[in-house]
C-alpha cells in the first residue's frame, strides 16, 4: 500500500507542497515562506545577486572551495540570455554582491572588472541555453562528491534525503579533462537532461534549480548524500550486512514532499539567514 499524506489534507497548497502544517487553535492559517514577488525586474535582479553571493559564502563554510575551482551561476531576469558568475580568483568566503560578474552568451563580460572561469562559462552557458526552466547551476569540487564520482554510478535510494534525487539525477560517464570546450559543456547538459543533478565521473557534482537557493541546497544535500553512501557502502563491505533500499512506491511518494523546487528553495533559507546574521550582511555590499 502506497503512503498517504493525510496530515496535509486541510493545508493550503502553498503549505502542502512543502509538507508544512500551519493552523492555530483559532483556525488561523499560518503560511510558510516562499519565493517573493517583486515590483520590478530590477528588484528581482538584486535579490538573485544577493542570494548568489550568500551561496558562495555558504559553500565556503562547508569546505566546497578548492583554489579557483568551482562556480555558481544565476540567470539575469532582465537580460535572460546573460548570467552572473563569480570572479575567477576570488575566494568564495570573500564574495560580495558588487564582485559578481555578468556575462553574455558569448562569454563576454558585460558588468564587472575581473575574468571568469573558462570552464564555468563552457558548462553554465550550455545548461542555461538548453534548460530555460533552470535559473541557477552549481558546481564545486566537494570532497564527498569527488569521492563518489569515481564509481560512475547513480545514488542508491537508501535514505530519506537521497529521495530528493529519486529519478531526478544522472551520471556523466566520461572524463574530458578541464571543461574548456563548449562541446563538452553541451555533452554535460545532455547528460543532465531534465534532472536536478548530474554526477560528473572522476570530477564532482553539478546541480541546477529554478532559483540559486534551490540549486545550492540540492548541492549541499547531494554532497551529504554521497558521504552517507560512501559510509554505508564501506560498512556493508566490512560487516557483510546488506543495505536495505527504499522501494519505488515509497520513494516516489517521498520525492513529492522533499524533491520539488519549492522545498529546495525553502530548505536554503535557514542557511541564508545564518549567513546574514554571522556576517552582519557583509556579502550584501
Amino acid at each position: 500500500m502506497a503512503p498517504m499524506a493525510t496530515t496535509l489534507k486541510a493545508e493550503p497548497t502553498q503549505n502542502a507542497v512543502v509538507a508544512a502544517m500551519g493552523r492555530t487553535t483559532s483556525g488561523k492559517i499560518l503560511k510558510v515562506r516562499q519565493y517573493p514577488e517583486f515590483d520590478s525586474l530590477e528588484e528581482e535582479r538584486l535579490y538573485r545577486k544577493q542570494h548568489l553571493a550568500a551561496a558562495f559564502r555558504i559553500f565556503a563554510d562547508r569546505g566546497f572551495d578548492e583554489g579557483v575551482a568551482g562556480h555558481i551561476s544565476v540567470r539575469d531576469p532582465i537580460l535572460t540570455d546573460h548570467f552572473w558568475l563569480n570572479p575567477l580568483s576570488q575566494h568564495f568566503s570573500q564574495i560580495c554582491v558588487s564582485d559578481l560578474i555578468l556575462v553574455n552568451e558569448d562569454g563576454e563580460v558585460v558588468i564587472g572588472d575581473e575574468p571568469i572561469n573558462a570552464a564555468a562559462f563552457a558548462i553554465h552557458s550550455e545548461i542555461h541555453k538548453t534548460r530555460p526552466d533552470v535559473h541557477a547551476a552549481c558546481h564545486a569540487h566537494s570532497v564527498y562528491g569527488k569521492a563518489f564520482s569515481v564509481f560512475g554510478r547513480e545514488l542508491d535510494m537508501m535514505t530519506q534525503d537521497s529521495l530528493r534525487f529519486y529519478k531526478d539525477h544522472s551520471v556523466y560517464t566520461q572524463f574530458g579533462g578541464i571543461v574548456l570546450d563548449r562541446e563538452e559543456g553541451k555533452r554535460i547538459a545532455k547528460a543532465l537532461g531534465g534532472g536536478k543533478a548530474v554526477i560528473l565521473q572522476n570530477h564532482g557534482l553539478l546541480t541546477v534549480g529554478q532559483s540559486v537557493d534551490e540549486a545550492a541546497f540540492w548541492f549541499i544535500s547531494l554532497d551529504k548524500t554521497c558521504h552517507a553512501q560512501l559510509l554505508a557502502d564501506a560498512a556493508s563491505a566490512g560487516s557483510g550486512h546488506k543495505k536495505i533500499l527504499i522501494d519505488d512506491a515509497e520513494a516516489a511518494f517521498s520525492y513529492e514532499q522533499v524533491g520539488k523546487p519549492e522545498k529546495g528553495w525553502l530548505a536554503f533559507q535557514g542557511y541564508y539567514d545564518e549567513q546574514l546574521a554571522k556576517s552582519n550582511g557583509n556579502f550584501l555590499k
